[in-house]
């Protein structure tokens, strides 16, 4: 009698990568695109649902068919929620201008939105519905229109690390901001902030605010743009406006295309006076050429008020 020659699913059973630990699998899984880890759905019935497992989605323009990026995505994302344990997501080159249908991600650990357009409603419905949230990217294009700093902040209750780029800071609407602010950011340890302009009064009020709201920060990272201009006073009354920030755990202040404009001078001398716990300053120029401005640099920056014994690096 002839022996029966095993099945597909038979000999997928008894291959290596099925007897690995689910926890490696998915790791695997996640090298690779979400479509081609959902096609692994197809190879047996044990594996019909393990890539609804993997600890993160990433959804791109080339993920959804162009032109129904708008009536795809929220589906999509609601679908392969409803097995998983979803810590990570990211969204890049898709448009989310409505309010999304799914409930919210009550798991989410990670949330990157990069080159992103999404209408002011739909970002604070996501936000809002991610209660277990602790790293948040933001870059893109956001509706204004009835979105202030408080009401972002207001959806971060547990952030620790946070990174919004300059044009979204722009976006916001910044003359609502109330005298009286609640400490928010309470968990917030990291804040990065990308192409800030130190002289521009958008990004240094956003910073300002997310300073006073954020009393437990220990990293602060800017990447500042270029070419400031030192006729411009309005970050001067900005600084004075918010004198009375305390940042009674900030470790670290790195700067990236740091130069030494008069606003960059006084910021980084603003942050040096509050902070008593400051043991770096890091401050990475593209500008400084000379090794005698350099010293003249340092030398003004170590002779000026600081509530610490802090160590000043020039690159």
């Amino acid at each position: 009698m002839k022996a029966k020659r095993p099945t597909k699913a038979h000999r997928l059973s008894s291959t290596t990568i099925n007897t690995l630990p689910q926890t490696i699998i998915e790791n695997i899984l996640c090298f690779l695109p979400i479509q081609e880890a959902a096609r692994t759905s197809i190879l047996s019935r044990e594996w019909r649902y393990k890539w609804t497992t993997i600890p993160k989605l990433e959804f791109g323009s080339s993920t959804l068919s162009k032109g129904k990026n708008k009536e795809k995505l929220s589906s999509v994302i609601a679908s392969a929620r409803k097995n998983m344990d979803e810590r990570y997501l990211y969204l890049r080159n898709v448009v989310i201008d409505h309010q999304p249908i799914f409930s919210g991600f009550g798991s989410l650990r990670s949330l990157c939105l990069y080159y992103v357009m999404i209408s002011t409603k739909a970002l604070l419905h996501l936000l809002s519905n991610c209660p277990s949230l602790k790293r948040f990217t933001l870059l893109g294009s956001i509706g204004h229109k009835d979105c202030t700093i408080i009401e972002l902040f207001d959806c971060l209750h547990v952030i620790e690390d946070l990174t919004i780029y300059g044009y979204n800071a722009h976006q916001l609407v910044l003359d609502s901001v109330p005298e009286e602010l609640s400490t928010s950011l309470i968990h917030l340890k990291y804040f990065c902030f990308k192409r800030m302009s130190l002289d521009g009064d958008d990004h240094l009020t956003f910073l300002a605010v997310l300073l006073k709201c954020s009393p437990n920060l220990e990293h602060i990272e800017l990447e500042a743009e270029t070419g400031y201009n030192d006729e411009n006073e309005i970050y001067s009354g900005i600084l004075e406006k918010y004198s009375d920030v305390w940042m009674e755990h900030l470790k670290e202040l790195v700067i990236y295309y740091f130069n030494n404009s008069k606003p960059s001078m006084e910021f980084v001398k603003f942050i040096m006076s509050r902070s008593p716990k400051l043991k770096k300053v890091l401050l990475i120029s593209s500008m400084v050429d000379e090794k005698d401005e350099e010293l003249e640099m340092l030398k003004v920056l170590l002779q000026a008020p600081h509530a610490s014994p802090v160590e000043i690096v020039v690159k």
